[in-house]
């Protein structure tokens, strides 16, 4: 770490930028990494992780994934400060190590991932509402692409009045109180559900070899995004000095105390429904339509504001290249400037939302061609070339073996993917009310 870093003065930026950084605190930052945890992808964990998995393989699949996803993004945390510059966007410090092909492979492989788990967001928000529509009505009206199109709509109005991630703030207390809200009462009602109803099988379904293969493969791959965000340069550059022992703070606050509501409502989900567990399992509890109807909206609005975290990095982008440069976030040729290119980005995800519901097949392959490189790959073979000289032989071989394992298993998250996906093109269609 660099000494001017230590006495928490501000290090030379990289680059200029049109948003705010190095203004929040260490635990508004913490709240921002919880509140990717915790959104709503939490309630399918029970049936995406659990039910392949089983008790044994889940449990411990859980804690390893964050043991080594904490490791990760704190080797990456400390590449922050390299060169005398603070690096405050991952391909920024791609680039400075490897030069300009692998700061636009870099820039390429984040942002597909970040679009992608975007659109995720606004089919669960689409989801929710429908939820909370088949509570009151079966009359079957709205469907799922109507819901996804009104999820677009609210997190566009949201993405207007938020000019950039350190302006959250109060909006990651509603975050945090929204998740809460769902986590508990799903808790609640899987609780209720589990003392009532008769002994539940949690053997791990039965199929092919190969099926059973590829699911486990899947269900590993959904351990590695429950817990990182692909994006942990952008946030730690919000983070006030000293950036790297103050993002330290934030990532043990993300895997301890941020992590039990998630570990919480994960278990208490499949212990309460077993192998029979749904993917989103607000649709397995059982209780009052009104609470039921109040863990659905809040699943919504929280939802709406975690977009809004991974999708700053390309708001981040839009607004420095295009964006005037003059005047407060809130004059009006500022907020109109939002409105047209933010509104037209929110669009596109929209429209593929509604188009391909079923993404969740496509995000895995994401997730292995962009996630596993970006969050395990890279970072383990940045630290190599950035702190080789100070390094062990053991503590270069322990690396080297992060860098393979995590190649290979990207290789085989992806091959999983592609056999997913060529399955559900048969079984669903554009548009399809899931």
């Amino acid at each position: 770490m660099d000494a001017a870093d230590e006495k928490g003065e501000t290090p030379q930026i990289s680059e200029d930028t049109a948003h705010q950084i190095s203004v929040d605190p260490w635990y508004q930052v913490g709240f921002v990494l919880t509140t990717g945890v915790n959104s709503a992808y939490v309630l399918g964990y029970s049936g995406s992780i659990m039910v392949p998995l089983g008790w044994i393989g889940g449990t411990c699949g859980l804690l390893l994934a964050a043991a080594i996803s904490m490791y990760a993004n704190a080797l990456l945390a400390r590449l922050h400060e390299v060169g005398g510059k603070r690096h405050i966007r991952y391909r920024d410090l791609a680039g400075h190590i490897y030069g300009r092909k692998i700061y636009g492979l870099t820039w390429a492989l984040q942002y597909i991932n970040l679009f992608m788990i975007n659109t995720g967001f606004i089919i669960l928000a689409g989801q929710a509402l429908k939820a909370t529509y088949g509570l009151f009505s079966d009359a079957g009206v709205l469907k799922l692409p109507y819901c996804i199109a009104i999820s677009g709509f609210v997190c566009a109005l949201f993405a207007f009045g938020i000019p950039y991630l350190s302006a959250l703030r109060i909006w990651l207390g509603f975050s945090t109180l929204f998740s809460l809200i769902y986590i508990v009462i799903a808790f609640a009602l899987s609780l209720r559900d589990g003392i009532t109803s008769p002994a539940r099988d949690y053997s791990i379904p039965k199929s092919s070899h190969s099926t059973h293969v590829f699911t486990t493969i899947g269900a590993v791959a959904d351990l590695v995004f429950a817990y990182n965000t692909g994006m942990l340069p952008e946030i730690q550059a919000t983070i006030r000095p000293p950036v790297v022992k103050n993002m330290e703070k934030a990532l043990w606050f993300q895997f301890t105390v941020g992590s039990l509501p998630l570990y919480a409502v994960i278990f208490m989900g499949y212990w309460a429904y077993g192998s029979s567990t749904s993917g989103y399992l607000l649709n397995s509890v059982t209780g009052p339509v009104w609470v039921k109807a109040v863990a659905n909206l809040s699943a919504f609005f929280q939802t709406v504001i975690a977009l809004h975290i991974f999708a700053s990095p390309m708001y981040e982008f839009l607004d420095t290249k295009y964006g005037s440069g003059r005047g407060g976030p809130f004059e009006i040729h500022n907020v109109m400037f939002r409105v047209v290119v933010r509104g037209g980005y929110l669009t596109v995800n929209t429209l593929v939302a509604a188009v391909l519901p079923f993404l969740g097949d496509f995000m895995s392959l994401t997730g292995a061609l962009s996630t596993f490189p970006l969050t395990f790959v890279l970072a383990n073979h940045m630290y190599l070339m950035v702190k080789r000289p100070k390094l062990s032989a053991i503590q270069k071989s322990w690396h080297w073996l992060n860098v393979v394992g995590f190649t290979a298993l990207a290789a085989a998250a992806a091959v999983s993917a592609i056999r997913l996906i060529m399955l559900d093109s048969s079984t669903y269609h554009f548009f399809a009310d899931l």
